[in-house]
């Protein structure tokens, strides 16, 4: 071959390269132009935690405060009880939705009637797309003092008294847990359901040929090839423990003040200071403070995925 033929063919294989893959990257630019705009462009107003903002002066022309911010956030009297609401309620959610997500995919999955196992996905997915507003209605009418189903229909048939749900902390945790587990465990189901349905049939069959029972097959094949999904979803979660879910919080508790104690978290603690003070550069530091935590927990929780085994951790 011709020292010419050489930049030639390579120059053919680039262009069939280019040719090949171009659709891909044609359809990759509408999330990626996403991803720029929703997610890297906003990170320019991080420099607003450290700011004292002055509209009129703009945010460049501010005054640098340095970690005031920060301060203000965490020496509040009020400091521990958002700060242990949002860890304590995220640490249950993430337990809870992982366990009984798990259980509901190997229950479908079981399933042998088709259109009933898409019956029950649909079912189980279908309170994920709900809006925390459509929820904290349907939550309204069962907790409601005058009209709800608690206190109309549940508590007179075990000749219990009414009960002022919207005034009593204490029975608000389990509320919320409840709430957020039912509508929360179809995204991760579905997930489990699709690695469960990717197991080769072949696996059960000689299990089943070897004596196993079934839990023996949900101990032994089931959960080691469901296992990568399980550990990215909850590494995932654990890089969100910081975060409340807003509507959770905010909407189906109807904002009581009275429940604060129990449904108070980093979240709706400043978004009542931002709606209340205005102050800009708390907001700011206190999703700043939460997206740091977060990414030092997914590293770590990834390193120690890493140490325990190798092949399962996320990066």
């Amino acid at each position: 071959m011709t020292n010419a033929a050489v930049p030639a063919k390579k120059s053919s294989h680039l262009l069939a390269k280019i040719k090949k893959w171009t659709p891909v990257y044609l359809m990759m630019i509408p999330g990626a132009l996403y991803l720029l705009i929703n997610n890297y462009i906003p990170m320019f107003g991080l420099v607003i935690a450290f700011k004292q903002v002055d509209f009129q002066k703009g945010i460049l022309e501010s005054p640098w405060i340095g970690l005031q911010n920060f301060q203000f956030l965490f020496q509040t009297k009020d400091a521990f009880i958002i700060t242990r609401n949002t860890i304590l309620y995220n640490l249950v959610f993430i337990i809870l939705n992982t366990f009984i997500g798990i259980l509901f995919a190997i229950f479908i999955c079981d399933i042998t009637w088709k259109a009933g196992k898409k019956v029950y996905q649909s079912a189980i997915l279908f309170p994920y797309l709900m809006s925390w507003v459509i929820v904290g209605y349907i939550v309204y009418a069962i907790f409601s003092m005058q009209y709800g189903i608690a206190n109309k229909s549940i508590l007179p048939l075990f000749g219990m008294d009414p009960v002022m749900w919207y005034n009593d902390p204490k029975y608000w945790p389990a509320i919320l847990i409840i709430t957020n587990t039912w509508k929360g465990i179809g995204y991760g189901c579905l997930i489990y359901i699709s690695s469960i349905n990717g197991i080769e049939a072949s696996y059960f069959e000689a299990a089943e040929l070897d004596g196993a029972n079934k839990f023996q097959q949900i101990w032994n094949i089931t959960m080691p090839e469901i296992l990568p999904s399980v550990i990215t979803l909850t590494l995932l979660s654990i890089g969100r423990i910081f975060y409340s879910d807003f509507g959770l919080f905010y909407q189906v508790p109807r904002d009581s003040g009275l429940l604060y104690s129990a449904t108070n978290t980093i979240d709706t603690y400043v978004y009542r200071g931002l709606m209340k003070l205005g102050n800009v550069g708390m907001s700011s530091a206190a999703g700043f403070y939460q997206s740091v935590v977060g990414f030092i927990l997914v590293i770590f929780s990834n390193w120690v995925v890493r140490k325990i085994s190798p092949e399962n951790a996320l990066f």
